[in-house]
């Protein structure tokens, strides 16, 4: 006999129709697969290229995809399919830190603005709204004055960049679960804030945030390019795609697939990410259980 959960409409939906759910939101499978397959190359190439990605050879710069290698060299003679493994990797893995140290910090700061509120509300909203103000890039070449460009700058870059976005979605969230009747309840029963916080209001707004995490994800992506294009990410010879992008401007007329397959790579990360914080929105919206 399989195990019901109750949904929102009051009827009984059994645990495996979730799975059934997921499956037919063509935009979660399509994420996920994208994802999954993108996380997979990263973590390949910390085991494996085709070759050293740093490895010169001058004699095969430029030469197109499957005429050396299976996606061509750049102008230096480096392998491209290598370097697009290892710069998986580099941008995934800032990505990843950088969206998880902001939604812990951020999700801290909204848990706490909800149930403090008052003063400490107007000092943190209004301090949120300075640094949402900053762009990733201009945060970065303030960040790489003090601590010099490398993979540190760039995470904490992009890091402080997502703090007021988990702020201001955790503090709502919190603020419609704290005015649900069964707080009023637990306060009621003599508990304080913080166990109401971990009873009642993380595993209510669990879903929202994970949500938010996915969707940062794609936006870390493309701030990470960006900052490698400028130089204020990894310090060569690190590959990262969006320094394959700006190697890549001089040589667009000759070997234009310089630019179009770490663009190509960037574009599908990001769409990937898109497509499944948009499929686990509606997979997670309790709206939609009953349906």
């Amino acid at each position: 006999m399989s195990a019901v959960i109750p949904s929102g409409t009051g009827q009984i939906v059994p645990s495996r129709g979730k799975l059934r759910r997921a499956v037919s939101r063509g935009n979660l499978v399509i994420g996920g697969l994208l994802i999954g397959l993108i996380g997979a190359i990263a973590l390949l190439s910390l085991v494996w290229t085709p070759l050293p990605p740093g490895k010169l050879n001058i004699v095969q710069k430029l030469k197109p995809p499957l005429a050396q290698g299976l996606l061509g060299t750049d102008h230096l003679g480096r392998d491209l399919a290598s370097m697009l493994m290892v710069g998986a990797w580099n941008s995934l893995s800032i990505a990843v830190l950088a969206v998880t140290m902001g939604a812990f910090a951020g999700t801290l700061i909204g848990v706490t603005v909800a149930a403090r509120r008052g003063w400490f509300e107007a000092i943190m909203m209004r301090a949120n709204d300075v640094i949402f103000a900053l762009p990733p890039i201009l945060s970065a070449m303030m960040l790489g004055a003090l601590l010099g460009t490398g993979r540190r700058t760039a995470i904490i870059a992009i890091a402080v960049f997502m703090v007021p976005v988990f702020a201001r979605v955790t503090a709502s969230a919190a603020l419609q679960v704290l005015s649900r009747n069964y707080v009023l309840a637990a306060r009621g029963a003599g508990k304080g804030g913080i166990r109401i916080t971990v009873d009642h209001v993380l595993p209510n707004i669990a879903n929202q945030i994970i949500v938010q995490v996915t969707i940062q994800l794609g936006l870390a992506i493309l701030t990470e390019a960006g900052l490698s294009f400028l130089g204020l990410g990894m310090a060569p010879p690190a590959p990262t795609w969006g320094r394959m992008l700006a190697d890549a401007q001089t040589y667009l007329g000759r070997a234009p697939w310089l630019a179009i397959l770490p663009g190509l790579a960037i574009a599908l990360t990001v769409l990937g990410f898109n497509m499944l914080g948009d499929g686990l929105r509606d997979l997670l919206d309790p709206r939609e259980k009953g349906r």
